[in-house]
């Protein structure tokens, strides 16, 4: 699915003055150096390694830390004056080498300032803290994302972003497995997760898909390097009545390296590098994007076994429907279950009459996409795939999307079915 109203009808439908983010003069936040610096070393950063290339510039700052905990401070001053160098615009590397050069000058830097409750320093210290935390604990090579069950292998990538932990992850798909490629920090809305309606300032949590890429040219500079678009609301949103639209994954202004964690209007934010190497690892209107705020990591086998329960699941529904046996196909279907305009009753007398004139029917179905969906209050599977459907006297190709919930005597069936346009 495209944009539909184009890049600058948009932007100047919500109005670039909507994302604002948390800034400081550089003065102000020098003065409050100790404070930052004291925070930092008060986070522990055991098991992570910065690698021997080139480190990213978290890799870089975990060194700094690491240095510092193990009373070398000259080579974290070291480090942090090529890091400085290198990314004038980090904020964080620039508060700890301030800090560390007035040290050297004999100022005391553990004691924090008095106005160390201010709320641009607590957020800078939240970010040193997600970030070195997320360095520490990077999930295993042998796991993946606990909403993953099967992904089509015509997905060559995922997109999965902990907005709790305010990370993104990278994971490639090459046959049967998946594997994770990078991370990065990325901050979202400024009142947290889970969004319901137009301008509560909140990133949505669900399933999307990336539908566009807009250019940095046409989008104000807050945007940075450009932006992607999701397909918030999706069809699970609007069925439960959520409302809000122009959520992106983008970058940053570039007189900044990233932005507080909580810090823009329901976005997630990223730097501007981070987003130009995502970019050509997306496809538009393909590529899945998972926002969760209830992430954790599981082993491959464990999600193997679970993805081949589904598909079976899957293939005996397919199969009661292609053996026209219409009760049996039936019993899939959850009590509660809804579809656009009907209830099961409805649903079930629909098919009653449609199947009453089939000779035969075959259903074809690629390979699915299968999620246990975040954010909802009771566990909810999501399968989604493109269908063939072709009997004696009907044909036709499209989506079908369905939400899975467990019955009274625990047994998965469909709660929701949508045939969306894309």
């Amino acid at each position: 699915m495209r944009w539909p109203f184009g890049p600058v009808a948009h932007i100047r439908q919500q109005g670039a003055a909507r994302h604002r983010c948390h800034t400081e003069t550089r003065g102000r936040l020098a003065r409050r150096a100790h404070f930052a610096l004291t925070m930092i070393l008060g986070i522990g950063t055991a098991g992570a390694e910065v690698p021997a290339v080139t480190p990213t510039p978290e890799q870089a700052l975990t060194g700094v830390v690491q240095a510092l905990r193990a009373g070398q401070q000259q080579d974290a001053l070291a480090q942090l004056q090529a890091l400085t160098v290198r990314e004038p615009t980090f904020r964080i590397a620039q508060l700890l080498y301030g800090d560390l050069l007035a040290a050297r000058a004999g100022r005391d830097i553990t004691v924090p300032l008095r106005d160390g409750d201010d709320s641009t320093l607590q957020a800078l210290a939240e970010e040193v803290q997600l970030r070195l935390s997320a360095e520490a604990n990077a999930p295993g090579a042998d796991t993946v994302p606990n909403a993953v069950i099967a992904l089509n292998p015509a997905h060559r990538h995922l997109v999965t972003v902990d907005l709790t932990r305010a990370r993104l992850y990278l994971l490639e798909q090459s046959g049967d497995s998946l594997e994770l490629r990078y991370h990065h920090y990325a901050a979202i809305g400024r009142n947290g997760t889970r969004k319901e309606s137009e301008g509560d300032l909140r990133t949505p949590v669900g399933i999307y898909r990336i539908t566009d890429w807009i250019d940095d040219r046409v989008l104000p500079e807050l945007y940075g390097a450009g932006a992607l678009p999701v397909s918030y609301p999706n069809p699970w949103d609007r069925f439960h009545g959520r409302t809000g639209h122009g959520i992106w994954l983008h970058g940053v202004p570039r007189d900044t390296y990233t932005r507080a964690p909580r810090s823009s209007e329901g976005c997630v934010t990223m730097a501007n590098d981070d987003l130009r190497a995502l970019r050509p690892r997306v496809q538009l209107g393909e590529t899945p994007v998972v926002f969760s705020d209830e992430l954790s990591w599981r082993s491959v086998s464990e999600q193997a076994a679970e993805r081949d329960a589904w598909l079976a699941r899957l293939g005996r529904w397919r199969e009661r429907w292609s053996a026209v046996d219409t009760e049996g196909y039936l019993a899939f279907y959850h009590p509660d279950f809804t579809a656009p305009g009907l209830d099961r009753a409805a649903f079930a007398d629909h098919k009653r009459r449609v199947n009453a004139s089939k000779t035969f029917i075959d259903i074809e179905m690629e390979a699915p996409d299968i999620f246990h969906y975040p954010g909802t209050d009771t566990p909810t599977v999501m399968a989604r795939f493109r269908m063939r459907y072709r009997s004696n006297n009907f044909q036709s190709e499209s989506i079908k999307q369905q939400f899975w919930r467990q019955d009274a005597a625990g047994e998965w069936k469909i709660f929701r079915e949508e045939t969306p346009s894309s």
